[in-house]
């Protein structure tokens, strides 16, 4: 080995040690790069969300897809497939994100804060070799030049500073990182925000035919998704009555697109708040019902057709306003009546509600106009248990998998039943009878409580504020040497930005001409 080399046997690498490879660690979780990669992966996170069935949304729904999908259902309810938000996984990126966002802002602003109290740079030597530079002459002296071009920039807004007799500097644009800063800071208060809405706020749907009322209990809802922190005992107890559901459609010019589409829904509502004060106010899809503890809206709406269903000695078994799902835009409907005090084997019907009924040669029973002019239940009968194994269901659908069809008493075909208003039927093998007694209209509401809703909207505004100012504002810096030649001072203006900036050259040749033409009119 040569004397000149050395011998790398003996160099001692450098170990990072635990300290070394935390401070490593750290600077990749805060650093833009992993920000950004996490807002995708947390994006990329919530794909399932949407793709599949929540329980906490519909978990009837939800066991239905799991039970249809034998083999893939069960492997993806134990990756939280059903349960995104609330994942281990989740809730992971989500606060990795937040580590990181606040790890990024936390120096920045420290750095930020320190360049805004600090003067403008010094004027380079050679102002030509920046990306924007004009000159020209003056007459005057240098001090009178060096004080007007302060003033020039002043007025527009610059940050002025001179460090000799013969230059002067100014900056602009801070707000432009201050945008930046509050861009981000605004997502870190925006996930705060909604973490507080997911920990304390919950949602509930609830179906309520006109004449009907229901107060905030857990047990009234038809679905309720509380937050993790939630006590349902702990619900503000208010009340409210649906008096009255109208709808409006459009009834003129028939065989056009526009005929029979909705003009307008409102729900019109009386109720008591958890203070005791009573309101009246009239709910419409783009106008919720705002109260202090909670926010119902107006998500849809269809007919409930009140039914009245006998046993053979004629107690009621069954009496009430009942339901059905629009399954297209004349309101043709599907629903389920389910008779549990039946005895000594409970049974139900499922089948459609029809508005202004019609049967069509090729599909059977369907619905020509949303409006009720001529309404008509087509149902069919089935007997056996009605909540097998105590799973839930849809106040819509009849679970048949344990059920038996009715047929007629001749033993030819299922039993089905059309019953127009004020009808009724006899029913096979001595279980009663059903009436079809008249239609209610129903209103489908959702009611809100989401804590941290107030956070969550001003973040978003700062935060679009926040990319705005980001992405117009424009960071540069404006340079004036002088040089004192005879009676006249030769004035030289560059120009330097962070960003890509057309209108710089312009900006410094408007100083220049300000600078000469303020001497011309002196």
């Amino acid at each position: 080995m040569s004397a000149d080399r050395p011998d790398r046997s003996t160099v001692t690498q450098p170990r990072l040690g635990v300290v070394g490879y935390l401070r490593w660690g750290w600077r990749q979780l805060t650093s833009m790069r992993t920000a950004l990669f996490l807002l995708l992966l947390l994006a990329i996170g919530a794909v399932p969300g949407s793709v599949f069935p929540q329980r906490s949304i519909d978990p009837a729904r939800t066991e239905d897809w799991i039970s249809r999908h034998e083999t893939t259902g069960p492997w993806l309810d134990k990756l939280g497939a059903f349960e995104v938000y609330s994942s281990p996984w989740f809730s992971a990126i989500y606060l990795l994100l937040f580590i990181s966002l606040i790890g990024c802002i936390v120096p920045r602003t420290a750095v930020h804060w320190k360049a805004m109290r600090n003067k403008p740079p010094r004027a380079p030597k050679r102002l030509a070799r920046l990306e924007a530079h004009a000159a020209g002459e003056v007459e005057g002296d240098l001090a009178e030049v060096r004080e007007a071009a302060t003033r020039v920039l002043r007025q527009r807004r610059y940050r002025v500073a001179s460090h000799d007799d013969a230059s002067v500097s100014a900056e602009t644009g801070y707000l432009k990182e201050t945008g930046n800063l509050v861009f981000h800071t605004a997502l870190v208060t925006l996930i705060i925000g909604v973490a507080v809405g997911h920990l304390w706020g919950w949602k509930a749907d609830i179906v309520v035919p006109a004449g009907d009322s229901f107060v905030n209990t857990v047990t009234r809802y038809d679905t309720f998704a509380p937050g993790p922190l939630v006590d349902e005992s702990d619900l503000a107890p208010f009340g409210m009555t649906v008096t009255k559901m109208t709808a409006d459609f459009n009834d003129r010019e028939p065989g056009t697109q526009t005929f029979g589409q909705p003009r307008d829904f409102e729900a019109h509502v009386t109720g008591t708040t958890a203070d005791g004060d009573e309101f009246s106010d009239v709910i419409k899809v783009n106008h919720p019902l705002e109260m202090e503890d909670a926010t119902v809206f107006l998500l849809g709406n269809g007919y409930a057709p009140v039914v009245t269903v006998k046993d053979a000695d004629g107690k009621v078994l069954y009496s009430g306003a009942t339901p059905f799902l629009a399954q297209d835009g004349n309101y043709r409907s599907t629903g389920a009546i389910k008779v549990g005090a039946a005895s000594p084997e409970q049974f139900g019907f499922m089948g459609l509600f029809l508005p202004t009924s019609y049967i069509d040669p090729d599909q059977g029973p369907i619905s020509v106009f949303p409006d009720t002019r001529s309404p008509a239940l087509a149902l069919s009968m089935y007997t056996g248990e009605l909540y097998p194994g105590g799973a839930p269901q849809s106040v819509f659908t009849l679970d048949t998998d344990s059920m038996a069809k009715v047929e007629n008493a001749d033993g030819t075909d299922q039993l089905r039943l059309w019953l127009e208003p004020g009808e009724g039927a006899k029913l096979p093998d001595g279980r009663g009878t059903i009436s079809f007694d008249g239609v209610e209209r129903f209103a489908g509401l959702s009611v809100r409580h989401d804590p941290g809703k107030g956070l969550t909207l001003w973040s978003a505004l700062f935060a679009l504020a926040g990319l705005i100012a980001t992405l117009v504002i424009k960071r540069r810096r404006v340079f004036v040497r002088l040089v004192q030649e005879g009676d006249v001072v030769r004035v030289d203006v560059g120009g330097m930005s962070r960003d890509d900036d057309e209108g710089l050259a312009d900006l410094v040749a408007e100083v220049r001409d300000e600078l000469v033409g303020q001497s011309e009119a002196s």
